[in-house]
C-alpha cells in the first residue's frame, strides 16, 4: 500500500508549536533537545511495510517548505512576531534529526534530536504519520472512516437537541484517524453547530477561517530542567517569567502538572495569577483540580468566574459535559477535545506520545498529577527530580 502524502502543509500542526518555538527562538537557542516515541497501549504490533510508509512519509515531510500565504496566516496572529515567522522563512524539517527502528517485537522506536528550535517541531507531523499509517494499514480505513462519521453525527445531533452545551476547541492532530477526517469533523462542529470555539490545527484553522487556540505543553516547562542555571523545582517560575515577558499576557493559559499542580501553585502567585487569562488541566481529577484553582484564585482575591479552566485531559463529550455542569457559576470553563472528535472509531484508539526526554544531554520528565503519565528515560533522574519537588513543596507547605 502506497498512501498519498499525509502532512501536506508545515501548518498541519497545534498552534503551541509555534507558541513554544517563537520563545526558544527570542531567548534559548542554544539548547538541544531529545524527544522519543512511546506506544502506551499494550499489545501494538507495528509491521515492517508500516516502518517503511513511515519513512517514506517523514522523507516527503522534510521537503516541505513554507507558502507565502502561509507565512503571511501565521503573521496575522497578534502575538506572532514578525522576526519569528522570517526565520520561519529560512526553517524546514531536517530528516537528519530523525531516527526510526522496528525491534523484533513489533515495538516501533522513533528519536528525534537537534536544535529544540528545529527538534521540536517535529512532535506533531511525526504523530500525525504514525497514527494515520497505522489505522490504514492494520484495518479496513473505508470503514473506519464510516464509523467515524457516524459517531460525529450523534455528536452533532447532541449539541443541536440540547445535550450538550458546552463549548469546546478541537485538539485532535496528534491522534486523528486521517488528515482526511480531522478536516471533515472540524468543518461538521463549525458549520451545523454553535460550539466549537476553534481548533488546535493551524491549517484547518486556516481552511475553515476558525480561530487557532493554544498556548504551551509539558515540553516548554520540561526545557527548563536541562538549563543547569534553574533549580529543579523552580522551572514552572522561570517558564512563566519568560513566557510573560514574549507575550505579556496577550497569550496566557496556563498548564499547571509538569511538575504537579501543588509545585505549579507555588510559582502561580498574584503577579502570575493577574497577568495570566487562565490555566489548563491535563492529569489527576478534574474536579479536584478546579476545586484547587478555584480557592487559589479566591487567596489572591480574583473571582474564579474572570479565569478560564480549560480542561483538556483525554475527555468524552458526556464527561466533558459533567464537568462543565459541575463548575457552572464557579468558574468560566472551557474544553479542548482531541481523540473523540478526530479519532473516535469502532476500534479502540492508540495512546501515543512524543516527547522530549534530554536537553543539553541532561535527562529532563514531566510528572503530571496522574502517575502513569510520568514518561523519562532515566529512573536516577526520576526520582531525584520527584525528591526535589518534594522538598521543596515540604519546606513551602505553609506559604
Amino acid at each position: 500500500m502506497k498512501l498519498e502524502p499525509i502532512v501536506q502543509s508545515l501548518l498541519d500542526t497545534d498552534l503551541y508549536k509555534f507558541n513554544m518555538n517563537q520563545v526558544i527562538f527570542h531567548k534559548h537557542t542554544n539548547l538541544v533537545g531529545e524527544y522519543l516515541f512511546k506506544c502506551r497501549n499494550e499489545g501494538v504490533v507495528f509491521t515492517p511495510e508500516m516502518l517503511q510508509e513511515i519513512n517514506e512519509q517523514i522523507d516527503c515531510l522534510c521537503t516541505l517548505t513554507w507558502k507565502e500565504d502561509e507565512l503571511e496566516y501565521l503573521r496575522s496572529i497578534r502575538y506572532i512576531s514578525d522576526d519569528y515567522v522570517e526565520f520561519l522563512r529560512l526553517w524546514h524539517p531536517l530528516r537528519r534529526y530523525v531516527t526510526t527502528e522496528l525491534k523484533d517485537n513489533g515495538e516501533l522506536s522513533v528519536i528525534v534530536k537537534g536544535p529544540m528550535f528545529s527538534a521540536m517541531q517535529f512532535e506533531i507531523y511525526l504523530l500525525e504519520i504514525i497514527n494515520e499509517v497505522y489505522f490504514r494499514f492494520k484495518y479496513d480505513y473505508d470503514e473506519l472512516l464510516a464509523s467515524a462519521r457516524e459517531r460525529l453525527e450523534a455528536k452533532i445531533e447532541a449539541f443541536n437537541e440540547g445535550k450538550y452545551t458546552f463549548k469546546f476547541a478541537e485538539f485532535g492532530c496528534r491522534r486523528r484517524l486521517s488528515a482526511e477526517f480531522e478536516g471533515y469533523a472540524i468543518r461538521e462542529l463549525a458549520e451545523r453547530t454553535d460550539n466549537l470555539v476553534g481548533t488546535s490545527n493551524v491549517y484547518f484553522a486556516k481552511m475553515y477561517d476558525l480561530t487557532p487556540i493554544g498556548t504551551y505543553a509539558h515540553e516548554y516547562v520540561q526545557m527548563y530542567q536541562g538549563i543547569d542555571e534553574i533549580p529543579l523545582s523552580y522551572t514552572n517560575h522561570y517558564a512563566l517569567r519568560d513566557w510573560y515577558d514574549e507575550y505579556k499576557g496577550d497569550n496566557g493559559t496556563a498548564l499547571s502538572d509538569t511538575l504537579t499542580t501543588d509545585l505549579f501553585l507555588k510559582d502561580f502567585d498574584r503577579s502570575m495569577v493577574n497577568n495570566y487569562t487562565g490555566v489548563r488541566h491535563d492529569s489527576g481529577d478534574p474536579f479536584e483540580w478546579g476545586e484547587k484553582m478555584i480557592a487559589h484564585f479566591r487567596k489572591y482575591g480574583v473571582d474564579p468566574m474572570t479565569k478560564v479552566l480549560l480542561f483538556s485531559d483525554g475527555l468524552t463529550f458526556d464527561y466533558a459535559q459533567e464537568i462543565a455542569d459541575y463548575f457552572e457559576g464557579k468558574a468560566k470553563t472551557s474544553f479542548g477535545i482531541g481523540t473523540f472528535v478526530a479519532n473516535d472509531t469502532c476500534v479502540d484508539p492508540l495512546n501515543i506520545v512524543i516527547k522530549l526526554q534530554y536537553v543539553n544531554g541532561s535527562p529532563v520528565a514531566k510528572l503530571s498529577d496522574s502517575p502513569g503519565k510520568a514518561m523519562c528515560d532515566d529512573p536516577d533522574y526520576l526520582e531525584y527530580l520527584k525528591n526535589s519537588v518534594a522538598f521543596r513543596l515540604e519546606r513551602q507547605k505553609d506559604k
